[in-house]
């Protein structure tokens, strides 16, 4: 057959793993076998596990087994890794009732008896989910949102409540060093290859504290010897007891995988551990007059200098410290960045205001390597500029919780709402999918007010 031999060589032999929800396949790469693989129903390619992780339906392996023929071999039925189940304090639905439980910051679960209108209303609200496990569903956490649910609840005569998720109060906390009997590091080899590999110094201190902390949860044993069903308990801890993000949860598989696959270098097996849905959060950002009362509050030249830096040209933190003076062109009015995230350079713009502060606080502290540079030389303090940020905004008096990536998903919803193309926002935060970009569609109100409700239409 013409799958199993390419110009009259036989193929690569196929090795397929059967679990109690996917198909995992591990094959050498072959344009005509993905394209036959893109044919199944749900099948990616998974890159942390090196593998395809096909859905578990009866056709799908039906027409693989006839497809690779001779070439499959199969291993027996593997457990995936347990997914823990959300232990949750809400109670049941109740008739008439809606219960709103906000669960972590940015996004709350709708619990109620089904009713065709509200789940009508919730497929209108921004980063809607059904949660098919636990049978609720989830939104951002928005006023707006807030809002028309209990508009909805009003108009139907229905209960509304709202809750706080209180379970973060039984939340263990990170161990420290001190608790920890010999503590150790993370092994030099271990930060070696990250360094050898590129690996940008953020990443490293994130793969570093995460190792760190799963090391000296098995602190009495041999790092080598830690064996796959530990990993399980381990990560289950993390979920269940720690109570970490899905993006922690996620970090820390990462820097696990890391160590066993990279620093290691033991031959590639299927390695697959089934990853949480990252929740889907709306940024928080400030309106143009909160950001202009922020940098009004700032009296220091250069700490106004960098503020107005972050959020006029859309910057992350890291790139703003990384900027030299020569990376300013007055002559095209841009801001190059080099090396931004996932080591990408791009161009971003330069306001005009912001050229003029910038000269002037060129000739008074004439900068170094750095364009802002510490007092002691090199580069200024990561920690420095959000306390810089932070003391301003109190000052302020804008009372909610302000980031310096607040600044930027500012910057790019300001520019939507005076009329930017979103391709354009995408270019200027060197985001590398639009769906990425497309977030600040749900943040920003621009137009609302020019858009008239159907119902005023029918003259009631």
């Amino acid at each position: 057959m013409e799958n199993q031999k390419a110009n009259g060589i036989p193929k690569e032999p196929v090795k397929l793993t059967i679990t109690e929800r996917f198909i995992l396949l591990k094959m050498k790469k072959d344009e005509q076998d993905i394209r036959f693989l893109r044919t199944l129903h749900y099948a990616r390619w998974d890159s942390a596990a090196f593998c395809w992780v096909i859905s578990r339906k009866e056709e799908n392996l039906t027409m693989m087994r006839n497809y690779f023929g001779e070439r499959l071999t199969e291993s027996n039925v593997q457990e995936p890794l347990a997914k823990p189940a959300i232990v949750s304090s809400a109670p049941a639905a109740e008739a008439n009732t809606l219960l709103v439980v906000k669960y972590h910051n940015g996004r709350v679960r709708l619990i109620f008896r089904y009713d065709k209108e509200l789940v009508k209303l919730i497929k209108t609200l921004p980063l809607y989910a059904w949660d098919k496990e636990n049978l609720w569903w989830t939104i951002a956490h928005t006023e707006v949102a807030l809002s028309n649910l209990v508009n909805f609840c009003e108009e139907c005569g229905w209960k509304y409540r709202y809750l706080e998720d209180l379970r973060h109060l039984n939340r263990k906390p990170r161990l420290k060093p001190e608790e920890v009997e010999n503590y150790r590091q993370a092994p030099a080899c271990y930060l070696d290859k990250l360094t050898v590999l590129r690996y940008s110094s953020n990443t490293i201190k994130t793969y570093k504290d995460c190792f760190c902390e799963f090391i000296n949860y098995y602190s009495t044993k041999d790092i080598n010897e830690i064996s796959q069903e530990e990993i399980q308990a381990y990560l289950l801890y993390l979920v269940e007891e720690r109570q970490v993000s899905t993006s922690y949860q996620n970090q820390a598989i990462n820097a696990i995988k890391f160590y066993y696959e990279k620093v290691l270098r033991g031959p590639r097996r299927i390695y697959y551990i089934e990853r949480p849905r990252k929740e889907k959060l709306l940024p928080s950002v400030l309106s143009e007059p909160e950001v202009k009362m922020i940098i009004e509050n700032i009296s220091n030249l250069k700490h106004k200098c960098l503020i107005m830096t972050c959020y006029s040209a859309g910057l992350r933190i890291g790139e703003a410290l990384n900027l030299k003076p020569t990376d300013i062109d007055s002559k095209r009015m841009m801001i190059h960045i080099r090396g931004g995230k996932g080591k990408k350079d791009r161009i971003t713009l330069l306001s005009v205001r912001l050229l003029e502060i910038l000269r002037e606080y060129y000739r008074l502290y004439k900068p170094g390597e750095y364009l802002f540079s510490g007092q002691m030389g090199g580069q200024y303090s990561e920690r420095s500029a959000q306390l810089v940020l932070k003391e301003a905004a109190k000052r302020a008096g804008i009372i909610r919780h302000v980031t310096l990536h607040t600044l930027r998903h500012s910057f790019a919803t300001h520019l939507l709402e005076n009329g930017t193309d979103l391709r354009y926002i995408q270019s200027l935060l060197g985001h590398s999918s639009p769906k990425t970009t497309q977030i600040y569609t749900h943040i920003t109100t621009k137009g609302f007010d020019q858009i008239k409700n159907p119902l005023d239409n029918l003259g009631l």
